[in-house]
């Protein structure tokens, strides 16, 4: 199991480019590529909070949960 960032979809809808998010966010374009493609294993929460306000959106918009293959989601 993993968590996708789902940062492409974001861009997409809100029509901005990785660029433009990467200036208004204040993180490089290397880290921002590195969130977008997934390869990051951690996220800051106070960049979480600037990803959020840039794209006006909520912190589970940027994040979908991809259970193995054959696996079903825990519950409770």
């Amino acid at each position: 199991m993993h968590i996708n960032f789902t940062i492409d979809v974001m861009l997409a809808k809100r029509k901005m480019s990785l660029t433009e998010l990467s200036q208004r966010v204040g993180i490089t374009m290397a880290n921002m590529s590195i969130l977008k493609t997934g390869k990051a294993k951690a996220v800051r929460i106070d960049t979480l909070c600037k990803l959020c306000d840039a794209l006006s959106c909520q912190p589970g918009d940027l994040f979908e949960f991809i259970p193995d293959e054959g696996e079903e989601p825990r519950r409770g």
